[in-house]
């Protein structure tokens, strides 16, 4: 699969998201690589299928302006060896990036965890 045939998949998880979550994404893009970089696989693990990086939703206060916008990676040759076929990737994409959001949000991992969605 090529990544602009990746990006349509994200783009639709995106636009699957219920419109309450949707309209509250601030200032935030996805993107998609083919792998994670060698400091991303030190950090995080070989099998790293997405990453957010920003400032979450929670933690903006008033100096948070001008500021770039967060950022979610998908890494799709990861996301393409766990999701096996069509079907499967796509209901990859659809975890990651709800997982992702979920930290734009300021939910943790542990609380994903906790809370039985990781």
């Amino acid at each position: 699969m090529t990544n602009s045939e990746f990006e349509k998949l994200a783009d639709a998880a995106l636009k699957g998201l219920p419109p309450f979550f949707r309209e509250k994404l601030s200032n935030i893009v996805v993107t998609v690589r083919a792998a994670p970089a060698p400091a991303q696989v030190r950090r995080f693990g070989r099998g790293l299928m997405g990453l957010y990086e920003g400032v979450p939703l929670l933690n903006r206060g008033t100096g948070y302006s001008g500021m770039m916008p967060d950022k979610i990676t998908l890494f799709r040759k990861n996301i393409e060896a766990v999701g096996g076929n069509e079907a499967g990737i796509m209901g990859e994409v659809r975890h990651v990036v709800m997982h992702e959001i979920a930290h734009h949000f300021g939910t943790t991992d542990a609380e994903l965890r906790r809370k039985g969605l990781y």
